[in-house]
């Protein structure tokens, strides 16, 4: 009965540990660490570009000094209540010092039933990487959440 039970716990510690060791083996290798830059920090030469942007639904990198800010935009919206966020930033390489990045971003449409104000916006989100150099190519994979 108790050789019944220490097979079971250590079957189970087995299929148990197969799960979570290829986890933390890789890590977050990939992962993009950034912090959302509020209105009032965004650098000046950023928010001269943005007008350029705004208008399209796209992610785009912004080398400032020595920080790389990821934009993401959702373009010209009706009515407020719309909204962006970013997920994560997976980082791909593909050899020395080359390398392309997905942004996953999160996108709120406003609630149908709710009456929301008719007047134009432009939701965005710029976040600063701790990127060294800027990628060869952004990538936006998009999530409609409700």
């Amino acid at each position: 009965m108790v050789k019944r039970y220490l097979i079971f716990g250590l079957a189970l510690i087995i299929i148990i540990g197969s799960l979570i060791a290829p986890k933390i083996i890789k890590g977050n290798k990939g992962l993009v660490k950034f912090k959302v830059v509020e209105d009032d920090e965004i650098p000046e030469q950023i928010v001269e570009m943005l007008p350029k942007y705004i208008m399209e639904e796209r992610a785009l990198t912004c080398k400032y000094r020595d920080d790389i800010y990821i934009v993401v935009t959702r373009g010209e919206k009706k009515s407020l209540g719309y909204s962006v966020d970013i997920d994560k930033i997976l980082k791909e390489s593909y050899g020395k010092d080359k390398f392309d990045i997905v942004v996953y971003a999160k996108f709120t449409d406003p609630n149908p039933d709710e009456i929301q104000p008719q007047e134009y916006d432009y939701p965005y989100i710029i976040v600063k990487t701790k990127l060294k150099s800027m990628p060869e190519q952004i990538h936006l994979d998009v999530e409609y959440v409700d």
